[in-house]
């Protein structure tokens, strides 16, 4: 591998993002270098407020699909959803093997199993240190740390030079489980020069270091002595493995009981526990059938929910619907995270039926960001020493807000890319461009449904919840060109129709008009009858009512 100083003969590294900018989540990238592509992370996002009935956003993979014979792997960072949580959908088309440290690669393989693919999907388990070689790229992992056990930066070498991606990371020196962050391995790979970096840009807004987990203990230590009376309830995100355990921890110091509730919670404790990455001590966790065997003030429940998702455990639980677990007022309520941008609201409306039900809900300071902040930012571009940087992982705000921090570090502004979801940058030593973009987009998953609810119906159910449907129903006898029965006209979500008999004989009249003109012409065409009831209805109803509910001609020929 040759250095910056080396001659690279022009070829150049591409840089494909092909989701996770502009937005937390969804993350994915592809690095190309001639036929070789690499594909780092393969995360969802979750559902707008406007886009009813979707479950899940996952990335447009249409380039790694039209490339498939050059697509050598999915390299994995970390096992949070925003990184992972694509792959059992994404590999059904682009089916290539999955390379991720061993917590990572236990969570993928949970998911792997419940969609019926660990037989067809090719894995192995990377060790912090250990390089791998996928075509003409060779890709080594690098200890880090993160809100999850095992997260790795990669270091991608190249014929056309090396890039640092730094993956999800804090600098912490004291984790709760493991090494702290490698930062001697990114120091020895800046001295050899290092071609672009891609990094973090959360936290790059927030001034300071970003403090360790390990803070939280005494935090929970006094949380549990102030409500040594009632039972407790932590709501945390269920991939922070670390916040689990050091919330056991003080269970056992207080001699708690611990019920862990919430399936994906469940499923990574369960396989972090089975991987050494969780210690729990005996006879510390429970069944949740086991809870009425103990009395309240002797047990912690841990729970997903922290975002207010609305069939997570804890919402079931403060909106009554839970079968196991009723909320009253013996329970204090932890929110053990931070709003994901876009979940305020949620969460304050869970806050608020907690709080109805007479519980004590604590919802501030019990958190610290697995993202590194401004000074962590710096040290790392500091000891890698990139010639390009490329902020990534944020909204717009976020990537500015760490162009700034390079600038102010030496790095020029021409050689900072905010780049945007599908531009393409190709790199190397003697310079770099956004030559062109390739297709990219959201792809909505509705129950079993992937990629069906495109932009025309996701359009309608959104005219459905603003404005409702009217349904005009008539009955027509084709030969004889004449109106047999109707029109009928049904509102659901625009008018209570009982109260609007002016409006719906109104619209009748007009309906029934505007068909009597048609048929009047001696012709029947069925389709531009349907659109000129409609478009006749619909001017009526805007200059009426300033709506524009959806409307829906039913015709039924009667030909006798």
């Amino acid at each position: 591998m040759k250095n910056r100083k080396g001659n690279h003969g022009g070829h150049k590294i591409q840089i494909i993002p092909l989701g996770g900018l502009e937005q937390i989540g969804m993350n994915i990238t592809a690095f190309r270098y001639e036929d070789s592509i690499i594909v780092v992370d393969c995360g969802l996002s979750f559902p707008d407020d406007d886009m009813y009935g979707i479950d899940l956003v996952i990335p447009d993979t249409t380039y790694l699909q039209e490339n498939i014979d050059k697509v050598k792997g999915f390299v994995i960072t970390h096992g949070h959803e925003d990184h992972i949580g694509a792959l059992p959908y994404v590999l059904r088309d682009v089916n290539v093997p999955v390379y991720a440290t061993r917590l990572t690669m236990g969570i993928i393989e949970n998911k792997l199993t419940e969609h019926e693919l660990m037989d067809v999907t090719k894995r192995k388990v990377v060790t912090f240190g250990q390089s791998i070689n996928l075509g003409d790229f060779n890709v080594e992992f690098i200890k880090t740390n993160h809100s999850i056990v095992d997260a790795a930066a990669l270091a991608i070498y190249s014929p056309a030079g090396i890039i640092i991606h730094t993956g999800d990371f804090k600098v912490d020196y004291t984790p709760v489980y493991g090494d702290p962050i490698d930062l001697q391995r990114f120091a020895e790979i800046g001295k050899k020069g290092v071609l672009a970096m891609l990094c973090d840009s959360t936290n790059a807004e927030r001034p300071g270091s970003t403090a360790s987990e390990k803070t939280l203990g005494p935090m929970f230590n006094a949380l549990f002595e102030q409500h040594a009376d009632t039972r407790i309830i932590i709501a945390t995100f269920a991939s922070n493995v670390d916040r689990v355990q050091q919330i056991i921890n003080t269970a056992y110091k207080f001699g708690r009981k611990v019920v862990v509730e919430g399936r994906s919670m469940v499923n990574i404790i369960r396989t972090a526990q089975e991987l050494e990455c969780l210690k729990i001590p005996k006879n510390t966790l429970i069944d949740i059938e086991q809870l009425k065997d103990f009395p309240e003030e002797k047990t912690v429940i841990i729970t997903t929910g922290s975002q207010g998702e609305s069939m997570a455990a804890l919402s079931r639980m403060a909106n009554g619907q839970h079968r196991k677990i009723s909320v009253g007022k013996n329970d204090t309520i932890i929110f053990s995270s931070h709003p994901i941008p876009g979940n305020e609201r949620a969460i304050t409306n869970v806050i608020n039926e907690l709080m109805e039900k007479g519980a004590d809900v604590i919802f501030q300071d019990v958190h610290v960001s697995g993202h590194a902040c401004q000074e962590d930012i710096k040290l790392m571009y500091t000891l890698v020493k990139p010639q390009y940087a490329v902020p990534v992982h944020g909204e717009f705000k976020h990537l500015k807000a760490q162009a700034k921090l390079v600038r102010d570090l030496g790095i020029p502004k021409e050689n900072t890319f905010l780049l945007r979801s599908g531009e393409v940058l190709e790199l190397n030593e003697d310079g770099a461009e956004i030559t062109g973009r390739v297709p990219t987009g959201a792809v909505l998953v509705d129950g079993l449904g992937v990629g069906d609810v495109g932009n025309v119906v996701l359009r309608d159910r959104q005219r459905l919840a603003q404005d409702g449907i009217v349904i005009v129903s008539f009955s027509v006898n084709t030969a004889s060109l004449e109106l047999v029965a109707g029109p009928d006209i049904i509102s659901r979500g625009f008018v209570y129709m009982k109260e609007s008999d002016d409006m719906i004989g109104e619209a009748v009249d007009i309906a029934e008009k505007e068909i009597l003109k048609f048929l009047d012409k001696g012709r029947l065409d069925f389709n531009k009858l349907k659109i000129a009831v409609r478009d006749a209805l619909g001017d009526y109803i805007w200059k009426e009512y300033k709506r524009r509910p959806m409307i829906m001609p039913v015709l039924t020929d009667i030909t006798v």
